[in-house]
């Protein structure tokens, strides 16, 4: 039996299957998981990330920390509620995590980090504040509702505090707004609009049900793969990890190289990963014929080493099977990946795949 979030039950008495995910029991469909990848591409589903885990970071050295400890600039957030997406590293230059982290004021951020990676992560944190003016406090008693899809937001306004509506129809792409003891994001794991919502747990349960009632339809853990897959966005343990860079991992833009002098864990490391240009890039893959592409797999390139799918598996919007995979540096547009001993044509593409609906990539 594993961790359980405040909506478990309502999984339960829904039908969903449930599943280990990260050590937490989670829903992977309520009975069709394609039918929830579609209704997120077109109308409005969501999500129980409950098991994602809240960090909030206060302190007058808040910012000064948050600067040294991740990969991209928070220097750089100025207006209340907005998110930073990053990587936090090591000092080999592997990713510990990557998160968002929202600026609240100049003393409070709030990171959102993986479920899977919660005990590692806070551990790594705290063992970064040394004598910084800084408190790491995890706010276990917090719940998260992601609520993603072209309709989303309309939909769920009614839900949202009344106080806080307007204003939360109003936020701008990745950004966030304290709504009273609520938390409303823009932002997602699914490349559709709409809402990450952070709600004390208690009232999480109404939250769901309230959001079924309007027409919101749950979703699982395997339309969330799926979705993000074809958005391109990458999972931890899957596409990167302690022993990968993010200049590996498709992830180049959340560094921030300048200012020059501000040294970030993993930075020295990561500046010798950065000047190797013989070094993997990270690619989409579609099969040019019947079959699907799983992580793993090995990707054969013509007079080059080989490559390895990361992530990979069949696109509902694209019916057709895509992958992301690190391959060898070079200029090339088609290869191969070793199916169960065939060689199936690809062709080398650009992530991502489908974004706000629209197929990104010619099929």
């Amino acid at each position: 039996m594993g961790e359980k979030t405040p909506l478990y039950q309502q999984h339960v008495d829904a039908g969903a299957r449930i599943v280990d995910f990260g050590g937490w029991d989670m829903p992977l469909h309520y009975g069709s998981q394609l039918d929830e990848h579609n209704v997120v591409r077109s109308a409005a589903g969501m999500f129980d990330v409950s098991h994602m885990t809240v960090v909030d970071v206060t302190g007058a050295d808040a910012c000064t920390f948050l600067q040294t400890l991740l990969a991209n600039d928070v220097a750089r957030l100025k207006q209340a509620g907005k998110a930073l997406y990053s990587c936090m590293l090591n000092p080999k230059g592997g990713v510990v995590d990557d998160l968002i982290v929202y600026f609240l004021d100049d003393n409070r951020y709030r990171l959102i980090v993986n479920a899977a990676t919660r005990e590692k992560d806070i551990t790594w944190i705290s063992g970064q504040v040394g004598s910084a003016d800084v408190t790491i406090n995890e706010r276990a008693e917090l719940a998260m509702i992601a609520i993603q899809g072209p309709e989303a937001r309309n939909i769920a306004a009614a839900l949202i505090p009344a106080e806080y509506r307007d204003a939360a129809l109003a936020l701008k792409p990745f950004f966030g707004l304290e709504a009273g003891d609520w938390f409303v994001a823009r932002t997602g794991y699914t490349g559709e609009d709409g809402w990450e919502v952070v709600i004390p747990s208690v009232a999480a349960a109404a939250l769901w049900d309230n959001c079924i009632a309007a027409g919101i339809k749950p979703c699982g853990l395997g339309a969330r793969d799926t979705l993000r897959l074809e958005a391109g966005m990458n999972l931890y343990g899957t596409d990167m990890d302690d022993a990968t860079s993010p200049l590996e991992a498709g992830l180049g833009w959340t560094i921030a190289w300048e200012p020059a002098d501000r040294d970030f864990v993993g930075r020295t490391a990561l500046e010798k990963v950065r000047a190797n240009t013989e070094r993997q890039k990270f690619v989409g893959l579609l099969l040019e014929s019947k079959g699907v592409l799983r992580n793993h797999q090995r990707v054969v390139v013509d007079g080059l080493a080989d490559g390895e799918i990361t992530s990979g598996g069949f696109s509902p919007t694209m019916q057709r099977s895509v992958a992301m995979a690190r391959m060898p540096a070079g200029d090339y547009s088609h290869a191969q990946v070793d199916v169960r001993g065939r060689l199936l044509d690809v062709r080398v593409v650009k992530i991502p795949f489908v974004r706000n609906g629209q197929v990104l990539t010619e099929i």
